[in-house]
């Protein structure tokens, strides 16, 4: 029998309870890269059947955090050494593409709002609200541009690169200044404001590998 609009609207909940729950976990150094992420486990934890817990896992293999493995289940995702690096390749082009084609009198509200969030997380320190705040600052000043596409390609490339930042967050957190990264994100933000594409570029330079989405 078909599923009721109730019935369908909770699965739907508990999809999103699990996505949610899964990105903190992978996203925020909870989990090792090739964990096996074991379904009856899961399920304990989290309070839902399998079914929903799967379409999870589906969505995000989608985003590429979780692999699934013939016959051998699902596990989070691994990038070697040369993923990271085009990853990092591509995420250049397009910001300087996305940068360079801005029109100059782009709306500044959603890039403002980024700004505060980023300035909000690094206040309270966590450091999975404080990758995933950075990244979506990134994802704002990227849709200055009024590309979708672009957009959407940028953010999936950036998912990916937190998930390998991921891996080393513990460690940032002990060599980095607590507001090293909300300094970094302002002084791009004031780039952004002044309307100065040349420093925009340069303040993304600060960003690279050794620093993007650091604490």
């Amino acid at each position: 029998m078909p599923m009721s609009g109730t019935e369908a609207l909770a699965s739907a909940s508990l999809v999103e309870l699990a996505v949610s729950r899964l990105t903190r976990e992978i996203l925020g150094g909870g989990t090792e890269p090739g964990e096996r992420l074991v379904e009856e486990q899961l399920t304990r934890r989290f309070g839902i059947s399998r079914a929903p817990l799967r379409e999870a896992l589906r969505l995000l293999a989608q985003q590429g955090l979780v692999e699934h493995m013939p016959r051998r289940g699902v596990r989070v995702a691994i990038l070697s050494d040369a993923d990271i690096q085009e990853l990092y390749a591509v995420r250049d082009v397009l910001e300087r593409h996305a940068v360079t084609t801005t029109p100059p009198g782009a709306d500044l509200s959603g890039i403002t709002a980024a700004m505060k969030a980023v300035q909000e997380a690094g206040s309270r320190g966590d450091l999975f609200d404080v990758a995933t705040a950075h990244r979506e600052f990134h994802v704002a000043v990227v849709a200055l541009a009024g590309n979708r596409q672009l957009t959407l390609v940028y953010e999936s490339v950036l998912v990916k690169i937190q998930l390998y930042m991921a891996m080393n967050l513990r460690r940032e957190a002990q060599v980095a200044r607590p507001h090293d990264g909300v300094h970094r994100h302002e002084r791009l933000f004031d780039a952004v404001c002044a309307r100065d594409p040349a420093a925009v570029l340069a303040a993304l330079d600060e960003h690279g590998a050794r620093f993007y989405l650091g604490a």
